[in-house]
């Protein structure tokens, strides 16, 4: 069996992401994990630094596209020393035959409803998902594989290849932002497809509050035409109930507000 995807974080430590044991993966060390932080700690220290930096940049753009009077009210959780944030790389091996409908495309390992047909099937590397983080700066090589579902409630929405170029970022909004903007921000629901000639490697910045960090819509989100749509929960809990569902799963669906419910607190708290 070809393990797919070859996975593996790089933060302030070295771990493995435990992945659903339905989706098949590896990671191949082959020094030690000393050596490994001692040859790469300060690359990948300053590629954090730099692409956190950008990640605050474009956060503090949409608080001021919102018209928020605090625009850094989202990027001032990144830059809490207690933040959750973490970089992944990812690799995912040639799939002979992955370009071909059918077969193994219509069986989705995150758990998620199978649309593959819609897109001309292939080989699934990372299944249907959202990120839960508030948001993702994703950079690949010159291998296609990004897919996102548009937002179609007549038939489920259609799978929408993103063309891949290897000197650009591409930003994914996550159920942390959807939450604390009410919705009006939306996470995006995506996946990553195996090509059949040729590997494809991502590095993937999440961008996440501190574990205690509540995350609540703010006030200024919540009006008439668009009530409060989600409890308010911590960082701690919502990891906890994304590790209890397939990846699949829409967690925030967990969090919906109880619309009699008009005492709940708004505002992001640390």
């Amino acid at each position: 069996m070809v393990s797919c995807p070859l996975t593996f974080c790089l933060c302030l430590h070295v771990s493995i992401v435990q992945l659903p044991s339905s989706i098949c993966f590896s990671c191949f060390i082959t020094h030690s994990l000393s050596f490994w932080l001692f040859l790469y700690s300060g690359v990948v220290n300053e590629y954090v630094k730099q692409v956190r930096q950008l990640a605050c940049q474009l956060l503090d753009m949409v608080g001021e596209g919102l018209g928020l009077q605090d625009t850094r009210v989202f990027s001032r959780l990144l830059q809490d020393s207690e933040n959750d944030s973490l970089v992944r790389l990812n690799h995912y091996p040639p799939w002979p035959g992955s370009d071909r409908a059918g077969g193994d495309a219509d069986r989705d390992p995150a758990g998620g409803k199978s649309r593959d047909k819609r897109s001309g099937g292939g080989r699934i590397g990372f299944g249907e998902h959202s990120d839960p983080q508030i948001l993702s700066i994703l950079r690949s090589n010159d291998v296609d594989g990004l897919q996102i579902l548009s937002a179609q409630a007549d038939d489920g929405g259609v799978w929408i290849p993103v063309p891949a170029d290897p000197v650009a970022f591409y930003v994914i909004v996550g159920d942390a932002l959807q939450a604390m903007t009410n919705g009006r921000l939306v996470s995006v629901r995506h996946r990553a497809m195996a090509n059949s000639c040729r590997p494809r490697t991502s590095t993937v910045f999440f961008g996440a509050p501190s574990p205690g960090t509540r995350i609540t819509p703010l006030p200024q989100m919540i009006k008439p035409d668009a009530p409060r749509r989600y409890k308010s929960f911590t960082w701690a809990e919502y990891k906890k109930a994304m590790y209890s569902l397939r990846l699949g799963h829409n967690r925030l669906d967990l969090f919906l507000a109880d619309p009699d419910d008009h005492d709940q607190e708004s505002g992001i708290s640390n």
